[in-house]
């Protein structure tokens, strides 16, 4: 049996507050090995990333708060200042996007102190006190009278459902987009310093404990069978902001029983569950690990990365097909249009952070460096900064993108986040360690040691990075550098020019202690080739890679239609025909012996006599934008290629 909220929440009470907590914030229970910086102490230097995070301010800028706050002032019975926008913001989710565009700006705005962000979360954040005070029961929100009244029912004890994973009358996860809002409010508090947000954030806190805190354990159970998004991981974050137990009681109710407990017994329910209602879930019980101790929280947590990072993710490092996680013997088989929902790997990067902090191993970082590059990096549109739902895997397809104003799915939402914070994973710390995760051209600015360190780098068009001491440090640290999984040779190291014997095995992390100086320059070496990766279920299923790189063949000019490739309905282009995709005829010598680099360009390259009927370029997926596209090829013998080649007609 699983100790309850009160009993966790008096027990890391016990426990004394740190120096430089806020005031009644509790201290961790659990102290990370790793953790990573804030925003503002990691800024970009280029690449493609920092240029998606330029696209993304842009598109940020570009929208209007007054037309995202239409709902909650409509609801609060205030006459809105504009009408709303359109596509899921007039429909059940009404309001999930200005939380998560909340979320967003104050990303934003710690990561490069622009006021531009820090304006408009004072302007909304205002907005919604008034709205908030206009209700007057501590609701804060844009939900239809449907989806609202169903949250109000809870608070009289009826929780009422049409289906498996359905409220009655269709109420469309209202849960889900209260998490939202209240995530909002809270890294408007905590990121941007807003009080007028962190009074909002818990009379919305407040209110979600009252009206769940009445519910029978079967009706609780029965409530969490429709999305609740992260209600569990920000009402942990509450707690721990602010030493109230009630939050944290409050989490517990949002532990749901059907998922976790066979997690926690190690067995795997998630074939056939929707993959992006369970992940938000997981965060949760990763959080209640950190703040209170409890190592079943951890234990559920860990199994459950492992399942979908090694089983239920495509070579992208994506997961779910039509939104649904699939079973591994079926993946072959599931490579359509509806694959890998973005928000999705959203969330399971936000775990991978967790799981890193317990146990910093390369095979978590080597993870999260794949889904960044191959599916975060390559869901933004990059002409206008629009988001994709799904990346499709289907052979021969191409990408769709969301419209700037008549779409805000789900992944909008989260793409809004995603692209705000790429300086967080590049380095972690722990005690005298500075980890650097990934290989992106970066500043570094470790106050609390005095450290400022400068990455530079073209990877991964080589294997090469450069770590320069900008400024010298106070004490001796150690460098924690990541040597790749997939790396083909040992990782080397040159210290001001001379090599330096320390271990580089693929798959750990190299550790160089000394007393730094200002100027001391690491060169990083780390052996890149191509290779192959095959589907779980068929071995002839496969895809190329370029170190942690996917590369996909451009297939042409993708349809140019009111849909495509901006799209207001995420399924619009479904029904699309898919361009003839090549085969693979197996040839004497491994598969990648016939696929060369082409000289003088970045990242391509081009099968020679491996594809059928005609040889193919292969390109980083992340920069087919457009265009139709193949990742995964089947593999097929000569013999088998001429029996399925049309045979001339006799005499021709």
């Amino acid at each position: 049996m699983r100790r309850t909220g009160a009993m966790l929440g008096c027990a890391v009470l016990t426990i004394a507050l740190a120096c430089g907590l806020r005031a009644g914030a509790v201290a961790p229970a659990v102290a990370p090995l790793a953790s990573p910086f804030p925003l503002g102490e990691v800024r970009l230097l280029g690449g493609p990333f920092k240029a998606a995070m330029g696209r993304n301010a842009e598109y940020l800028l570009s929208l209007e708060p007054d037309r995202l706050l239409s709902s909650f002032r409509d609801t609060a019975g205030l006459a809105p200042r504009a009408p709303s926008y359109g596509g899921w913001e007039r429909a059940g989710l009404a309001g999930h996007t200005l939380g998560h565009y909340l979320t967003a700006i104050s990303q934003q705005y710690a990561a490069t102190g622009d006021d531009r962000f820090l304006k408009r979360i004072t302007y909304i954040v205002s907005e919604l006190a008034q709205c908030q005070a206009a209700v007057g029961d501590g609701y804060v929100g844009a939900l239809p009278p449907l989806e609202l009244g169903t949250l109000r029912n809870l608070g009289r004890g009826i929780v009422e459902l049409d289906a498996p994973h359905g409220f009655k009358g269709g109420a469309w996860a209202p849960w889900y987009t209260e998490h939202k809002v209240l995530n909002g409010l809270k890294d408007a508090w905590v990121l941007a310093g807003s009080t007028q947000a962190r009074d909002v954030a818990l009379r919305l806190a407040d209110w979600v404990d009252k009206i769940t805190s009445g519910l029978s354990p079967e009706l609780d159970q029965k409530m969490l069978e429709v999305e609740q998004g992260g209600m569990m991981d920000v009402l942990v974050e509450l707690y721990s902001l602010t030493g109230e137990a009630r939050y944290l009681d409050g989490s517990r109710r949002f532990y749901h029983k059907a998922v976790f407990d066979p997690l926690l017994g190690r067995r795997d329910p998630l074939t056939g569950l929707h993959a992006n209602t369970q992940i938000p879930k997981i965060i949760g019980e990763a959080r209640t690990y950190e703040v209170t101790g409890d190592p079943d929280a951890r234990a559920i947590a860990s199994f459950f990365w492992d399942l979908v990072a090694h089983h239920y993710s495509y070579v992208i490092g994506g997961d779910s097909k039509n939104e649904f996680f699939a079973e591994e013997r079926e993946m072959s088989h599931n490579l359509g249009a509806d694959t890998a929902e973005t928000c999705n790997t959203y969330n399971m990067l936000k775990l991978t952070e967790h799981v890193f902090g317990w146990d910093p191993r390369a095979e978590y970082t080597d993870f999260y460096e794949r889904a960044l590059y191959n599916h975060i990096l390559a869901s933004q549109d990059p002409e206008r900064g629009m988001f994709t739902y799904f990346m499709s895997l289907q052979p021969g397809f191409f990408k769709t993108y969301s419209t700037p104003t008549d779409s805000f799915w789900c992944c909008v939402g989260t793409g809004m986040e995603n692209h705000t914070k790429y300086g967080e994973a590049i380095y972690s710390h722990g005690g005298d360690q500075l980890f650097v995760n990934l290989f992106i051209p970066s500043e570094l600015d470790w106050r609390e040691k005095g450290l400022r360190l400068r990455q530079e780098t073209d990877y991964p068009e080589n294997g090469r990075t450069v770590l320069t001491v900008v400024s010298q440090p106070g004490a001796r640290l150690t460098l924690m550098v990541r040597c790749p999984g997939w790396a083909a040779g040992e990782v080397t190291f040159l210290l001001n020019g001379s090599p330096l014997r320390v271990a580089g095995t693929p798959g750990t992390y190299a550790a160089i202690t000394r007393d730094w100086a200002k100027g001391d320059r690491l060169e990083v070496s780390i052996p890149i080739a191509l290779r192959t990766e095959a589907t779980p279920d068929n071995p002839s299923k496969l895809a190329f890679l370029y170190g942690p790189i996917v590369l996909a063949a451009d297939l042409g000019p993708g349809p140019k239609s009111p849909t495509a490739p901006y799209a207001r309905d995420q399924h619009d282009n479904f029904k699309e025909q898919p361009a003839a995709v090549p085969l693979l005829v197996r040839g004497a010598g491994p598969i990648e012996a016939y696929v060369v680099r082409d000289p003088g360009k970045p990242l391509e390259f081009h099968t020679v006599g491996l594809a059928r009927p005609a040889d193919v370029t292969l390109l980083p997926f992340w920069r087919i934008s457009y265009d139709r596209y193949n990742v995964y090829w089947d593999v097929v013998t000569e013999l088998q290629w001429m029996d399925r080649s049309p045979h001339p007609a006799a005499g021709g």
